[in-house]
């Protein structure tokens, strides 16, 4: 349950961030049983899918070197093979004819401050 606020928490966060830098959101949550979209929003004539990863640490000052636990780590490949797949559906499925990209957002957040650190890792290849 706790994973599940976070995660919640984190995605809430991460709209708030893309509504700042302008874009529309379209979809949340989007679910089919072999996968699921957190975010899909649009701009600059684009549909971006958007991931979204959540961890809690008590310490914003969390170091994010190389041998240290990462969140986008959790794009694992059987979790891309499944973003591909659902993406493909709902491309289909709503019928979106333009271009598109896929981004992944990282949020290390402090549940006791009530703060968060957002990175953005944009257009990534699947």
């Amino acid at each position: 349950m706790w994973n599940k606020e976070i995660g919640k928490i984190g995605e809430d966060i991460a709209c708030k961030f893309l509504v700042k830098r302008r874009f529309s959101l379209i979809d949340r949550n989007y679910l089919k049983k072999y996968g699921e979209i957190d975010i899909v929003a649009s701009k600059g004539g684009l549909v971006h899918f958007i991931e979204v990863k959540t961890v809690s640490c008590e310490n914003l000052d969390f170091n994010r070197s190389s041998d240290r636990y990462r969140p986008e780590d959790n794009v694992h490949p059987y979790k891309v093979k499944r973003l591909k797949r659902v993406i493909q559906v709902y491309l289909i499925q709503k019928r979106v004819y333009c271009d598109w990209q896929f981004h992944v957002i990282t949020v290390l957040y402090d549940p006791v401050r009530r703060e968060a650190k957002v990175d953005f890792l944009e257009d990534l290849i699947l």
